[in-house]
Formats: C-alpha cells, sequence, structure tokens
C-alpha cells in the first residue's frame, strides 16, 4: 500500500504499488492502533539514535566491509562453550559445575557481577 507521513501522521493513498515500500511506517501504526503517544516518543527518540549510529558506522566502514546487523548477536564466550560441550560426556557434577561456570560467565559478558 501505499503511504505518506503528514506530521507525525500516516495517509494511506489507497494504492498498490509495486516492491517494497521505501521506509518502515511501524510507529505511524503503533500509534493508530492506539500504543500511547508516551510510548511511541521513546521508540522514536531510540530509532533516532539507532540511526545515528548506523550513520556514523556507515562512515566508517570501508567498500568490503559488511554492515553490521541490529539482530546478530555480539561474540560470545558463553554460547562458544555451549556449542562445542558434549551433554552426553559429562557426569552430574561437571554439568552442575558448568552451569554455574556459565552464569557467571554470562554476568560478566553482561557487565554484571
Amino acid at each position: 500500500m501505499e503511504a505518506v507521513e503528514h506530521a507525525e501522521t500516516l495517509v494511506f493513498l489507497h494504492s498498490v504499488k509495486d516492491g517494497p515500500a521505501n521506509q518502515s511506517y511501524g510507529l505511524q501504526v503503533a500509534a493508530l492502533a492506539g500504543i500511547p503517544r508516551s510510548v511511541t516518543a521513546e521508540a522514536r527518540r531510540y530509532l533516532t539514535e539507532l540511526e545515528r549510529e548506523r550513520d556514523a558506522l556507515r562512515g566508517h566502514l570501508s567498500p568490503q566491509q559488511p554492515q553490521l546487523s541490529l539482530f546478530t548477536a555480539p561474540p560470545s564466550a558463553v554460547l562458544d562453550t555451549l556449542c562445542a560441550l558434549d551433554p552426553e560426556e559429562l557426569s552430574s557434577r561437571e554439568a552442575l559445575d558448568l552451569v554455574f561456570k556459565l552464569r557467571d560467565a554470562a554476568r560478566t559478558e553482561r557487565g554484571r557481577t
């Protein structure tokens, strides 16, 4: 559906166009759905910050370097450890010790102690 944004309001033009939309209208649709203005305003501030970071990052990327995804998790020693282990090779005690070790490592990765 073709739509335009006018004064932070979404206006549907009731015409269908081929191809993807030129932008996301998620915040406008959320407002139309009755999400409180305070929530959409906070989301808009967050989106602006993400876009600012993205634009700054694009200035530092070489053409061969891929753009970072907002949905890609950073490297994790905890996940690497989990992926490498064979649970069937662990005794009950080793498994319990590993759970505590991984919990502590996850807290460290998140900056919590």
